[in-house]
């Protein structure tokens, strides 16, 4: 497996994003943290390429990004279908779930990601 290239510049960013404590994304990661979902392993507020994303499974190349109400505007969209690309040409798959729903209906969101994640794998059970 080919590493993924990483901007050790935004290794401080990322930290910043995790110590932040943004409460849709606190509410997901009590939710996933500790292999919870599915038995995978998540990582927080992660860097890949020259992006943080918000959680990722590294062992399935899966990113959950959780969209704020800060996605509904048409440049925000615009950055989002560039960013997803570059994802897809690295063969991570991207899940985007709305802030509103984690906030509004958890169980039905974990449900939505036990249905469309993978199971536990080997690679994670060593971790």
């Amino acid at each position: 497996m080919t590493p993924l290239y990483y901007n050790a510049k935004l290794k401080e960013a990322g930290r910043k994003l995790r110590k932040a404590g943004i409460l849709h994304e606190v509410l997901l990661w009590q939710q996933i943290k500790n292999k919870q979902l599915n038995g995978l392993n998540w990582l927080r507020q992660r860097v890949i390429g020259n992006y943080i994303v918000d959680f990722y499974n590294m062992s399935n190349k899966v990113v959950i990004e959780i969209d704020g109400y800060s996605h509904d505007n048409e440049k925000k969209q615009e950055d989002d279908a560039i960013r997803d690309k570059f994802f897809k040409s690295q063969g991570i798959e991207i899940i985007r779930i709305s802030a509103k729903d984690i906030l509004q209906n958890m169980s039905a969101v974990i449900s939505f990601l036990k249905e469309r994640l993978p199971k536990n794998n080997l690679s994670d059970k060593k971790k």
